[in-house]
């Protein structure tokens, strides 16, 4: 009956004990509910797998699967390898997923850094949300996805389905892995990585590629589709600039580091706990990457936005002085290097528009899409170099 209740974003189980869930207005609570015997709970988290046609073995311990109603689950069985007993999480799928008003709400991102990043996504920029777990990068990935043209095919590639976008020429891919010790030949066909998936995705001619997470090879694909002409927008797993660089260029993606500049962005998130104890999602900073320094051996990049934790606000840095958007964007629609100012009276103007629909109640994901699709047809966000 938890999974009723809106505001609950986790439930899960530790081992043997108390269930903890975690709530959006109250934080972390202890549930009421335990498991008080081992037998009782690996009895649960095996049922639970079965259910999702992912049985789960002293073998093949670890199953990672979504829920009928989308819900994102993971299970650790035994206590061979979880020393309080079999384990388990429930990341809870929203109907309707958060939309960039709603985290603005919320103070994740301001609007002024919600505005920048539309005209980024609009262009085709390609970009990585990184942060560690539970920081958000997903949630804030799938608001941004109302920047992009409504008239652009878009395809997704995921290990477990997460992403969901509002626009008609979505194709959904998802990789097919089988536990380890199932044959292929009993009717379930070979395994399909999000490697695969990605290089497939190439021939279909994609205006923009969402990529769930990048961990493995897929990760040089990605960087060969940006080269191609093909913008990404995927989440990582790193804290920083600095480690997210290391990741990419070392084993087992190995990127260059003389092609890291393909890549635009890099937009980092971070779960902030305060003094009371409460946890907020917030980006931290928004970067944009200029490229390889030879001199220094080290990847060049400038900060468009900082997050102050004192004044819990977003400070736009780069200001009359961004890289992206004077020697990239600019470029790109043909803007003379005397009239670039004009890209940052349209990052005001649509600050303005954002703040105008959430002034008018509207916050709904699939609302600020149609406005935003209507915006588009109309000729108003056309920038006039």
């Amino acid at each position: 009956m938890a999974l009723l209740d809106p505001y609950i974003e986790d439930v899960g189980s530790d081992g043997v004990g108390q269930i903890y869930v975690e709530h959006k207005i109250f934080g972390a609570l202890k549930s009421v509910i335990e498991f008080k015997r081992e037998e009782d709970l690996d009895s649960f988290v095996i049922t639970l797998a079965e259910k999702v046609g992912k049985p789960i073995t002293y073998k093949n311990p670890i199953v990672d699967a979504s829920l009928p109603d989308g819900s994102r689950l993971n299970i650790v069985y035994g206590n061979d390898i979880s020393l309080k007993g079999s384990n388990f999480s429930i990341r809870k799928f929203t109907e309707v997923p958060f939309s960039v008003l709603d985290l603005i709400a919320t103070g994740t991102i301001s609007y002024e850094a919600a505005a920048y990043l539309w005209i980024l996504i609009e262009n085709g920029m390609s970009m990585f949300f990184s942060g560690e777990t539970a920081s958000g990068k997903t949630t804030t990935l799938n608001a941004m996805t109302t920047f992009v043209p409504s008239n652009y095919k878009i395809v997704s590639i995921e290990d477990t389905p997460e992403l969901q976008l509002p626009h008609p020429h979505w194709t959904r891919e998802v990789a097919r892995i089988h536990e380890r010790g199932v044959e292929a030949g009993e009717g379930k066909g070979s395994d399909i990585t999000m490697f695969d998936l990605l290089k497939t995705s190439l021939r279909q001619r994609p205006n923009y590629i969402l990529v769930g997470e990048i961990r493995g090879i897929e990760g040089n694909i990605v960087f060969q589709a940006i080269q191609t002409g093909h913008p990404v927008m995927s989440t990582f797993h790193a804290a920083s600039v600095e480690k997210l660089v290391q990741r990419i260029t070392g084993d087992p993606i190995s990127v260059p580091k003389t092609f890291i500049d393909n890549l635009n962005a890099i937009v980092l998130q971070s779960a902030v706990r305060r003094p009371d104890g409460s946890v907020l999602r917030r980006v931290t900073s928004i970067n944009e990457v200029v490229g390889y320094n030879p001199q220094k051996r080290t990847v060049s990049f400038v900060r468009a936005f900082a997050w102050d934790p004192e004044t819990d606000s977003h400070v736009f840095i780069a200001n009359r002085n961004s890289y992206l958007l004077e020697n990239k964007i600019a470029q790109n629609l043909g803007i003379p290097e005397e009239r670039r100012w004009v890209l940052y009276n349209e990052i005001e103007k649509r600050t303005k528009m954002l703040e105008k629909m959430s002034g008018k109640g509207v916050t709904n994901f699939y609302d600020i899409y149609r406005i935003i699709t209507k915006m588009q047809n109309k000729g108003i966000l056309k920038i006039a170099g």
